[in-house]
């Protein structure tokens, strides 16, 4: 006699997972977004800021520009990057926005993301200041 799974039972297991990912999938859907901003906030809080003070100790001044994470800005023989492998990109695959000094941070500089709507000075800002 062959054994297999009836109808029946097959039918049992697929609403069982029905039930399950119909229990489970509303609960993960917001979860990319807070994802995203954890990401963003780890990034303006530690990768970024480790490599630019690696660099302000390597020249004594932070770069211009992001770009002077991962390129010898030129002039200094003191640079030993590239401290950054690629373009620092956010989340929602935007540039990080740096100045340095900063408006915000005057002894330092100012990082920050624009976050989900891609606007300066909105609600979902992530920054590396005081809100």
């Amino acid at each position: 006699m062959k054994k297999a799974f009836t109808l029946i039972e097959l039918m049992l297991v697929v609403i069982i997972i029905g039930v399950l990912s119909a229990m489970v999938v509303p609960r993960l859907a917001g979860r990319s977004e807070e994802a995203r901003i954890q990401a963003a906030k780890t990034d303006i809080n530690s990768t970024i800021p480790l490599a630019l003070d690696l660099f302000e100790m390597d020249t004594g001044s932070y770069p211009s520009s992001l770009d002077g994470l991962r390129a010898n800005p030129g002039g200094t023989d003191s640079w030993h990057g590239p401290y950054l492998k690629k373009k620092p990109m956010d989340p929602w695959n935007k540039v990080y926005i740096y100045s340095s000094p900063g408006e915000h941070n005057q002894d330092g500089y100012d990082l920050s993301s624009c976050g989900k709507d891609g606007q300066p000075g909105t609600t979902d800002d992530v920054v590396n200041w005081g809100e």
